[in-house]
């Protein structure tokens, strides 16, 4: 990604934006998807700029992240091997004991409301235990 101005001094949000403006392919088209499936899932979800370009998305801890490669957008979901996937969304990363993650391919349709769900199931599994 070009450096325009120091990317510190810029919010995640704008830096994301960026990304997606940059990529400007299919890739960059879903993850504005993606981005805003998890917006719509917790609207109080914060985004965060971290290792140097990946946008990720946190609620009392992280949920998810958005990668983008040359042929594949992948979502990795930090809790997702304690997370119940009902509609078999994980498709990568399946041997941890920890992460799993959706690899999005170019013209795959996304189970959207099965995404939303995994979300908040992500959001509930971050909430601090009283």
């Amino acid at each position: 990604m070009k450096k325009s101005g120091s990317q510190e001094s810029q919010s995640p949000s704008h830096l994301i934006d960026a990304r997606i403006k940059e990529l400007g392919d299919w890739r960059g088209k879903l993850l504005s998807r993606l981005r805003t499936l998890v917006k719509e899932a917790d609207p109080e979800v914060v985004e965060e700029w971290k290792w140097r370009g990946v946008p990720v998305w946190s609620h009392d801890g992280l949920i998810c992240t958005g990668e983008t490669y040359k042929n594949v957008v992948k979502m990795t979901f930090a809790k997702g091997a304690a997370l119940n996937d009902p509609s078999g969304l994980f498709n990568s990363s399946l041997d941890g004991n920890t992460r799993r993650a959706i690899d999005f391919h170019e013209g795959e349709k996304i189970d959207e409301e099965a995404l939303k769900t995994l979300v908040r199931a992500a959001v509930t599994r971050n909430k601090p235990t009283a």
